[in-house]
């Protein structure tokens, strides 16, 4: 029964699904944040917290010039 919720088409059908809700232009701020999620789940379940330095946000920031 779950196998077929992983059919091609319907993995199609959640990709437009996905577009339609969030658009294009943030489709790569999702993937982005979607796998920094997922590495530190990982750090955190292999016991490794928050003991590393991470790398620093500059999205939001201006340029020092």
């Amino acid at each position: 029964m779950w196998m077929r919720l992983l059919d091609p088409a319907h993995l199609v059908l959640l990709l437009v699904v996905v577009v339609l809700i969030f658009g294009p232009k943030r489709l790569p701020e999702l993937g982005a944040s979607v796998g920094k999620t997922i590495r530190m789940f990982r750090a955190h379940s292999e016991g490794k917290g928050l003991s590393e330095p991470s790398e620093p946000d500059v999205s939001g920031q201006s340029d020092p010039r």
